[in-house]
Order: structure tokens, then C-alpha cells, then sequence
């Protein structure tokens, strides 16, 4: 089984934590394969990152299908960028972290909070809340207030400010799992539910295991409908090389 993690931002480190988290958790004979963009943001931090991020996440996917026989995709970012348009493109299951995080959280607690990075992201993650219906479930989505990039450039203090609003969370919110917010913290889990006495979901783990279970049933995604491959036509400017793509014909 050959499972291929996708991070939508441009920093090759946190593609490798990914990778490392990833294939850590992985049953044996699972092949775990990770890549990021060639362009768009090194991290991403709102709706604008996120626009121009789903772009290259469809790329990757339509890549790796030309030069790979992939089972799975996972879309390593917590905002789910370009999930829907990313599973237009392949017969492949593609899962989200965010909507992977969530499904598992329900599925050991009966109420979960979110700790992400940044305040401006909490919306964000409310907003899937409500789009996958997990939102009477999370008594709150909690930020750390701490940049995407200093889970790389500064782990250390990064961890304790996740540390110290998870045990927020705890204390004040009546719950029984915590969900991290970014994939960026793929590597985090076991030390932080030992600080916090929680079970701890993460969405790049969480994700691993469910494509694993798709593959398994042999489920892909469904190719009628919203789901089904882009319509050809042409493109233009930057995106001409895009120009009259028949995947129904070419596409796995």
C-alpha cells in the first residue's frame, strides 16, 4: 500500500516531520511518500494561504498519479486546502487532517477541544466544524498564538505554549480528547497527552490510519457527481498546462 502525504505549504522540514510522523504510525508493508509544492506560501496562516495553496496540493496529486501507483492522499494542513478539488482529480481516497482529526476525536470522547496556532486560524477551523457536523462536539477551538513556522524554527517554546493551553483546554472545557491543529505538530502527540493526562488526536496519524482502512475495504473516491473528474477545457496563462486534461480517459 503506497500512501502519499501531501504538505500544502513550501517548507521541505515540516514536509519531512509529516513524513517521519506518518510512517512511524504506519502498518508494516504501508510505503509512506511525502512532497510539498514547488510554489505558494512556507507556511499557511489564513484564507489567503489557504487559496493559494489548494492549487499546488491539486498538482501534487495529479503529479504523483502520472508517476506513481498511490493508493491514498493526505492533505497534511489543518485548514483542508483544496480537499474537494483534490479528490475531483483521482480515483484515489484523498483525507484531510482536520476531517480525520475530528472523526477520531468522536470516536473516543464524547465532547473534544482544538488547540491550533494562530487566532486567526480558530475561525477557520470552526468553519469545518461546521461544514463536516462536528461542531456539537468541540466545546472550543483554543490558539497557542504561536506562528506555523516556529514548530520548526522554535520546537521548544512552540511545545510549551501548546502544553500550557492544552491543560487550558482540560480544565476549563469538560472534555475528554484534545485535537491538534496543524500538521506541523504531526511529531507532538505522545508527549503532549503525557503533560496533559488526555488522549491526543493528530490529524496526520489519524489520517495515515483511515487511508489505510479505505485501501482495505477497497473503497475509492466516487467519480459521479460533484466528485467526478474536472470537465476538459482550456486554461489559460499560468495555468494552460492544464488546458483540455482529460482525466476520465488518463486519470487512475
Amino acid at each position: 500500500m503506497h500512501l502519499h502525504l501531501i504538505n500544502p505549504n513550501t517548507t521541505a522540514g515540516m514536509t519531512e516531520t509529516i513524513r517521519l510522523a506518518g510512517s512511524a504510525i504506519a502498518a508494516p508493508g504501508t510505503h509512506i511518500t511525502a512532497s510539498q509544492p514547488v510554489s505558494g506560501p512556507v507556511s499557511i496562516e489564513g484564507h489567503f494561504d489557504e487559496a493559494i495553496s489548494a492549487v499546488g496540493v491539486v498538482e501534487e496529486v495529479l503529479r504523483m498519479d502520472r508517476e506513481a501507483q498511490v493508493d491514498a492522499y493526505v492533505v497534511a494542513c489543518f485548514g483542508d486546502p483544496g480537499l474537494l478539488a483534490a479528490r475531483e482529480a483521482t480515483r484515489a481516497p484523498v483525507i484531510g487532517i482536520a476531517e480525520a482529526a475530528f472523526h477520531m476525536a468522536s470516536l473516543i470522547s464524547t465532547r473534544f477541544s482544538v488547540v491550533t496556532t494562530l487566532g486567526r486560524t480558530v475561525i477557520i477551523a470552526e468553519h469545518l466544524l461546521d461544514q463536516y457536523g462536528f461542531r456539537h462536539q468541540c466545546r472550543r477551538v483554543r490558539a497557542a498564538e504561536i506562528p506555523v513556522l516556529d514548530l520548526e524554527d522554535d520546537s521548544d517554546c512552540a511545545l510549551d505554549k501548546i502544553i500550557e493551553e492544552s491543560r487550558r483546554a482540560r480544565d476549563e472545557d469538560g472534555i475528554g480528547a484534545i485535537v491538534l491543529g496543524c500538521g506541523g505538530m504531526a511529531d507532538l502527540t505522545e508527549t503532549i497527552s503525557r503533560e496533559v493526562g488526555l488522549p491526543v488526536v493528530e490529524g496526520v496519524t489519524a489520517a495515515v490510519k483511515l487511508s489505510e482502512a479505505l485501501v482495505g475495504l477497497g473503497l475509492g473516491t466516487c467519480k459521479t457527481g460533484d466528485l467526478a473528474f474536472p470537465r476538459p477545457k482550456a486554461f489559460s496563462g499560468t495555468f494552460q498546462h492544464l488546458s483540455h486534461l482529460d482525466l476520465e480517459t488518463t486519470g487512475r
